[in-house]
């Protein structure tokens, strides 16, 4: 089985990102790291000629030679171009891709328990009233809501119940995060939290939820349907995983925490904003999921054709 880690970046190798380097050589991955334009290369070649061949640094320039279409519709200085690293990966013959962020430091056990491809027990959760599932509604820090719920959902979210253990062919597989949670802004500037989600069995729903492309392991066969979408704000990767879901129903499972975020230095107020198209849009999109591709901006739309295009 041929393992693949994926992430993007424009900072100096990070703590993070060099423990991914060290478990890709000690457990059997391949590390592909995208630079972007202002990512320090000669770093990347460093880090790259270092591990040997478990670790690939692809430059600007090789992602223009080898996609270059795609690179267009991209754009740079964007932690979308990762989407090179998912086609990269596919044409490598990947069966999982795990795609990752470099601030998010990997416990010793990540990637020991990866259930993609398996069909396993889970324990599962259903929203009384809603298809939109909220995967930190059965956490111990249920005050919180996942970055990309519909907001309109938020004060309801937590009306959920539990409907036993079920088998569940497990396509993608979204590990939590300790540390700062990937919440959306507006959660986060109220509450600011530091999180240590206590320990649960994987677990998931019948209907559609949110994930990220922090530390979640996907199949070759969800890959062409995947994409952490350009030109839609903060909604890149959530949209990505509520249009994946549509093509692939019940096929998320959600796992204990596996990495420690030690969050990036962001702006809030910026993420607020570009969180707004997911504010306005995001219950429209999960209440009409057939139709998808209408409510994505019209670069949005282009990126997607091409993108699909690189599976065929």
């Amino acid at each position: 089985m041929k393992k693949f880690i994926v992430t993007t970046t424009i900072n100096e190798p990070t703590l993070a990102t060099r423990r991914f380097c060290k478990i890709a050589k000690e457990k059997g991955w391949t590390f592909v790291i995208v630079g972007d334009t202002k990512t320090p290369h000669e770093m990347y070649n460093d880090l790259e000629n270092e591990f040997g061949g478990c670790v690939i640094y692809l430059t600007p320039s090789q992602q223009e030679t080898l996609y270059p279409e795609l690179s267009e519709t991209i754009g740079w200085k964007t932690i979308q171009r990762r989407n090179i690293g998912f086609v990269f990966a596919y044409n490598q013959g990947a069966d999982i891709v795990a795609t990752i962020d470099d601030d998010n430091i990997p416990y010793d056990n990540w990637g020991d328990e990866v259930f993609v491809g398996q069909e396993i027990e889970i324990d599962v959760y259903e929203h009384k009233d809603f298809i939109v599932f909220d995967p930190i509604s059965p956490t111990n820090h249920n005050d919180l809501w996942h970055r990309g719920y519909p907001i309109e959902l938020v004060p309801e979210k937590n009306n959920i119940e539990y409907k036993g253990k079920r088998l569940r062919k497990v396509l993608i597989q979204a590990d939590f995060w300790d540390g700062d949670p990937d919440i959306d802004a507006l959660c986060r500037l109220s509450k600011l939290p530091v999180c240590k989600f206590d320990e649960f069995k994987p677990f998931g729903s019948p209907g559609i939820s949110p994930f990220n492309s922090q530390n979640t392991f996907l199949s070759r066969e969800v890959l062409p349907y995947y994409a952490v979408l350009p030109h839609a704000g903060r909604m890149d990767d959530i949209w990505g995983a509520y249009i994946v879901q549509h093509y692939f129903p019940r096929s998320v499972v959600y796992n204990k925490a596996t990495v420690y975020q030690d969050r990036n230095v962001q702006d809030l107020i910026t993420n607020m904003e570009n969180e707004i198209i997911g504010y306005r849009n995001t219950l429209n999109l999960t209440q009409d999921l057939p139709n998808y591709y209408n409510y994505l901006p019209e670069p949005t739309q282009k990126f997607w054709d091409v993108y699909r295009k690189q599976f065929n």
